[in-house]
């Protein structure tokens, strides 16, 4: 994996996500000396490219004078090495003199829409929906690219069909996350979507993807579809993703990922002590990622996905049984389901000789091909 950190100015956010395991709203708001420690730390850390992703919480809390700040901070900072930014937000806080400080800096957006209003409005809060239109329309008049990631639950599942024209008719791509069990919740579960369904679901995209062809584009099917094609994981789930990938909290805590953030048993270590990889690794939180990549190289040696899938992500695993290496990934049925529909169909489409393969090998975009394009035109696609 490329080099990536998560910063996290603010775990507070306006939003009341029924499912949300991360907000704090008596989170603190980053520092710019923090921002500076961060880029202390990492001229003596590692001297490769990076990039940084605003993350929440919701990170335009922190407000427009400390992006001025803040990003110039970490690009000059680290000039020797190519830098990228990105931010996931929900948009609701997004105002012309922000998105033109983030546009100057070529900063994708992230944001988050689970459907048309009525489905996202159930799930995520009343009013949600037209907070989050309306700061995507100043994004959009100030040059911004924004993409939306969109959370299945156990509710929203029921409404997949419309969900998914809801997408098509907007002309966006989708991304998709499964609701996982609020850690923060009085009913954890409610949410949550199963396993078995998480793997139908992604079936039911893989067709869908292909009977729209060229209307748009499903980015974890893309995804699942070059792990399989190239032996490896391509996005983060599906990769030993220690060591690559850090988040710093507001004070300064280093954690694996922002998804541990604010959780104490899982600090690494805090920037303002520069920390070396070594000191990171001997840590607690860094023994228990140890530990899970050595759990999956043993529990899973004998399945057909191992490598590219690599036990799925550490905190889905660890979370349900209170920080202890039991399992892996709960979604591994769904994740089997797919990667083994996937594995179908390729042989399938090979033993055919459809899907664009022969034009592909001879230079034609596979997207531009067969009438009724199989998996090797996802495998084949530039993403």
């Amino acid at each position: 994996m490329p080099f990536h950190v998560m910063i996290i100015p603010t775990l507070g956010c306006p939003s009341k996500c029924h499912y949300c395991w991360s907000s704090d709203v008596n989170s603190p708001v980053m520092s710019l000396d923090t921002v500076k420690d961060i880029v202390a730390w990492l001229k003596e850390f590692r001297d490769d490219n990076v990039t940084f992703t605003f993350h929440g919480g919701e990170p335009l809390l922190a407000g427009a004078d400390f992006y001025k700040k803040a990003l110039p901070l970490l690009q000059k900072g680290l000039k020797d090495r190519h830098v990228a930014f990105a931010m996931q937000t929900n948009l609701w806080l997004m105002t012309p003199e922000i998105a033109r400080v983030l546009a100057k800096y070529n900063i994708p957006i992230g944001s988050s829409l689970d459907g048309p209003e009525d489905v996202n409005d159930f799930q995520r809060g009343k009013g949600y929906y037209q907070k989050t239109m309306k700061g995507y329309t100043i994004a959009r008049e100030n040059g911004l690219d924004v993409k939306f990631i969109c959370t299945f639950t156990s509710h929203s599942i029921k409404h997949k069909d419309e969900i998914i024209q809801f997408f098509m008719d907007n002309g966006w791509n989708l991304k998709l996350h499964p609701a996982l069990p609020s850690i923060k919740g009085d009913d954890p579960g409610k949410w949550a979507l199963d396993a078995g369904e998480y793997g139908e679901l992604l079936v039911y995209l893989l067709d869908t993807y292909l009977e729209n062809w060229g209307r748009f584009e499903v980015m974890n099917i893309d995804h699942l579809c070059k792990c399989v094609f190239k032996r490896h994981g391509v996005v983060c789930t599906f990769v030993d993703c220690m060591g690559d990938t850090f988040a710093v909290g507001p004070d300064g805590s280093i954690y694996p990922c922002y998804r541990f953030i604010g959780m104490p048993k899982f600090v690494m270590g805090n920037v303002k002590d520069k920390p070396t990889m070594e000191d990171l690794m001997s840590s607690k939180a860094g023994k228990l990622m140890e530990k899970f990549k050595k759990f999956v190289d043993k529990n899973c040696k004998e399945c057909a996905h191992i490598r590219y899938c690599r036990g799925g992500c550490p905190y889905n695993a660890i979370v349900p049984t209170d920080g202890k290496i039991k399992a892996v990934d709960p979604h591994c049925v769904a994740y089997k389901r797919i990667f083994d529909e996937i594995k179908e169909r390729q042989n399938r489409d090979l033993l055919a000789g459809t899907s664009g393969l022969e034009g592909a090998i001879m230079g034609f975009d596979p997207m531009r091909m067969a009438a009724k394009p199989g998996v090797m035109a996802i495998m084949l696609k530039r993403i």
